[in-house]
C-alpha cells in the first residue's frame, strides 16, 4: 500500500529545511538540491511541490511572512482591549512587538530568513511582491499599536511614531542577528521598555 502523505506537512518540511539552510550558511545555498538534502528527501519529491527554485523560495518567504503576522495580529486584541498605560497594556505590546524579533530559537531563524528575503528582494524581482506585503503586514500592526498608545495625536504624529517603531524592530532585529551575544532577548526587550518610555506610555 503507498504512503500516504500530507502536502502540506510536505511543504511545511521543505520550508524549514530552507530556513536551517539560511540561517546556517545564506540564501545563496538554498538549491533545491541543498534543500531536498536538507529535508531528507529526493529532489523529485521536492519537485513534485515546488516547480523551481524561484517558486520554492518565494513560497518560503510568504510562510515566513505569514508566521510573523500571525504572531503580530494575535497579539493585537489584547493590546487594544487592555486599559490605557496599564501594565497589561505594556506587557501585550510587548509581546505583539516581541513577534517580530529572534527572542528565541524559531523566531531567530525566521528573523534570520525575513531579513535575508527582504535584502534579496532588491535584485531578485520574483521576491518583491512578497516583501512588499512583509512590509505591508508588519507597518499596519505598528501602526495599530501606535495609534492604541497615542489616540489624541494627528495622524502625521501617528505615521511618523509609527516609522519610529518599525525602524527600531529592524534595527533591533538585525542587530541581535548580527551580535546575539550582545543583543540578548533581555536586552531587546529592555530597548523596547525604553522605546514606550519615549512615547510617554
Amino acid at each position: 500500500m503507498p504512503k500516504i502523505v500530507d502536502p502540506d506537512a510536505r511543504r511545511r518540511e521543505v520550508v524549514d529545511a530552507v530556513l536551517r539552510i539560511i540561517a546556517v550558511d545564506g540564501l545563496e545555498r538554498a538549491s533545491l538540491r541543498e534543500v531536498a538534502d536538507e529535508a531528507g528527501l529526493a529532489v523529485g519529491s521536492v519537485r513534485h511541490y515546488f516547480a523551481g527554485s524561484e517558486e520554492l523560495l518565494t513560497f518560503t518567504f510568504a510562510s515566513v511572512v505569514d508566521r510573523i503576522a500571525a504572531r503580530m495580529e494575535d497579539s493585537l486584541p489584547a493590546v487594544e482591549a487592555a486599559a490605557p498605560g496599564s501594565p497589561a497594556r505594556r506587557a501585550a505590546v510587548l509581546t505583539l512587538l516581541g513577534g517580530v524579533l529572534p527572542l528565541d530559537e524559531e523566531r531567530a531563524v525566521e528573523a534570520c530568513a525575513w531579513m535575508a528575503f527582504r535584502n534579496a528582494a532588491r535584485i531578485r524581482p520574483f521576491l518583491s511582491a512578497e516583501a512588499d506585503r512583509s512590509h505591508r503586514q508588519v507597518a499596519a500592526a505598528a501602526g495599530r499599536v501606535v495609534a492604541a498608545l497615542m489616540p489624541e495625536e494627528p495622524q502625521e504624529t501617528l505615521v511618523l511614531e509609527a516609522e519610529r517603531l518599525l525602524a527600531t524592530l529592524d534595527g533591533l532585529c538585525m542587530h541581535a542577528l548580527l551580535q546575539p551575544a550582545w543583543m540578548t532577548a533581555d536586552m531587546c526587550t529592555g530597548v523596547l521598555e525604553r522605546h514606550l518610555d519615549g512615547l510617554g506610555r
